[in-house]
Formats: structure tokens, C-alpha cells, sequence
């Protein structure tokens, strides 16, 4: 028997409806047909930032989530893939976006498989993949898919085909990281034998 896939997809777009979401749709959507068609069961859910922006900053001044806000991070602490979007803010993810994960356990996300995803108004912005996105699930030693889906003002018109394609490549690189998910290396130098005790024998 298969087990049930879960994942979350968290969007960092400010409108509604807003071109993030638009995408972020988009990545699910791609990643639920590519389950389907390997017959593996799964649950998605989409959680809005925008929606926790109060709890999220009240979080930050107190340390503390609130029933909300703690369901969503236990969800996607639990799931077995992450899907992230954001828009592009000063060429870099928005504030939103950052608040969310720094509220997030710097241990929550090690060894996921995570799916990046960002919009803006021009294909000038579109690094943001590599120079703000990675270094962050980087350092949180999430598993970064290769393919990050970047949309432009550009792409949702007469060009949709060539995002598509992008979105249907990052979705099964997220997939088969899903299928191949191994348990988490523990790390062999996290915590060290004392200087004393080698000493000592």
C-alpha cells in the first residue's frame, strides 16, 4: 500500500488575487497531475502568509504562535514536500516571506524537498531564485529542487507555454525527490566529544 503524500504550499503575494498565488496555483496544480499519474495518494494544502501577517509579527515580538499560525507551521514541519512562492521585493523575497521562516524552527525544514517559486515585474528579477531563495533553504538544509519557476509580467500572456513547461519540470523534480526521500544523515560532527574526554581516553 502507498503511503499518502502530504504537502504544503505557502504564498507570499500581498493582493488577492495576486500573480503569487497565480503560480504558486500553478506548481500545485502540476505537482497533483504528476501524483496522479503515478497513482500515489497525497493531501495539499495552501496556506495564504498574507492571512498571518498579524500573527506572524506578534509571533516575532512574543515567541509564540497562535493556535493559527502554530497549525499551519506544524504542517509544514510534518509534510513531505514544501512548495515556496514569493514576489520580488528589492531583489529578494518579501518580508512576508522571510517573517514566515524566521518563526519557523532553523531545524524544521532539514532534508525536505522544497520547490521555489517567485514572480515579479521583469525578467531582470529573476535571479532572485539563486541569490536570495537558495542561500535561505540553504541555510535552513532544506533539499532544494534544481528547477525554480520564476514567472515575469511576461510569461502569464502569449508566453504561458514556455512557463508551463518550467512548472511541469520543477513539479516532477519535486516529485521524485518525494519517492526517493531517504531518512535525514545525522550529522557525525553536530556534537562533538569533548577535547577532556578524548584526552582521557
Amino acid at each position: 500500500m502507498t503511503t499518502e503524500r502530504t504537502i504544503a504550499v505557502v504564498s507570499a503575494g500581498l493582493t488577492t488575487p495576486s500573480s503569487t498565488r497565480l503560480l504558486a496555483d500553478q506548481l500545485t496544480a502540476a505537482v497533483r497531475d504528476n501524483l496522479d499519474g503515478r497513482g500515489t495518494p497525497y493531501q495539499v494544502r495552501v496556506f495564504e502568509l498574507r492571512e498571518l501577517a498579524h500573527d506572524l509579527t506578534n509571533n516575532l515580538l512574543t515567541g509564540f504562535p497562535s493556535k493559527e499560525l502554530g497549525e499551519v507551521l506544524e504542517y509544514v514541519v510534518q509534510a513531505d514536500a514544501l512548495i515556496a512562492v514569493t514576489p520580488t521585493f528589492s531583489a529578494s523575497y518579501n518580508g512576508l516571506f522571510k517573517m514566515f521562516f524566521d518563526v519557523l524552527d532553523d531545524k524544521a525544514l532539514v532534508g525536505k524537498p522544497v520547490l521555489i517559486g517567485a514572480t515579479g515585474g521583469t525578467e531582470r528579477h529573476s535571479l532572485v531564485l539563486d541569490y536570495a531563495l537558495r542561500p535561505l533553504f540553504a541555510y535552513l538544509q532544506a533539499v532544494v529542487m534544481p528547477t525554480g519557476v520564476y514567472a515575469a509580467s511576461s510569461d502569464w500572456g502569449p508566453h504561458a507555454v514556455a512557463l508551463r513547461a518550467r512548472v511541469e519540470r520543477a513539479a516532477t523534480e519535486l516529485v521524485d525527490a518525494i519517492g526517493n526521500a531517504r531518512p535525514v544523515q545525522v550529522d557525525p560532527y553536530a556534537n562533538p566529544v569533548p577535547f577532556e574526554d578524548l584526552l582521557n581516553g
